[in-house]
């Protein structure tokens, strides 16, 4: 599923930069070139190892705004490489209560669940 979204610094929204990435379920952490991050003034918060394939790659992580569905988040995002897929991450489609519609191919509202304890 291909899908447009538009990237900012942490809690700045008028200055925002159009991606058109996919949504793969199936990637933990979302990927942006890094130039997008550089453009925005995004640094590395860790460096962290992740199987690619059959090797092994290195990449910078940092914190990125992202908005969706009309609403605002801040997501831990790969600062992508070159030949680097743009990606949309399950851990971004959970902090806005996400799921895909894997029919339509659209993204729609999770069923949130909420565990509560009575002491």
């Amino acid at each position: 599923m291909r899908l447009e979204v538009p990237l900012s610094f942490p809690h700045v929204s008028h200055r925002h930069i159009g991606l058109v990435g996919i949504v793969n379920t199936g990637a933990i952490y979302s990927v942006a070139p890094r130039r997008i991050h550089e453009e925005l003034g995004i640094k590395p918060v860790e460096r962290r190892r992740f199987k690619a394939f059959r090797e092994y790659v290195e990449r910078d992580l940092g914190e990125v705004g992202i908005e969706l569905m009309g609403r605002r988040r801040t997501i831990t995002a790969i600062f992508g490489e070159t030949d680097d897929t743009t990606v949309l991450g399950v851990t971004a489609l959970e902090s806005f209560g996400l799921v895909v519609n894997p029919v339509r191919g659209t993204l729609k509202e999770a069923e949130l669940l909420l565990l509560t304890y009575q002491l």
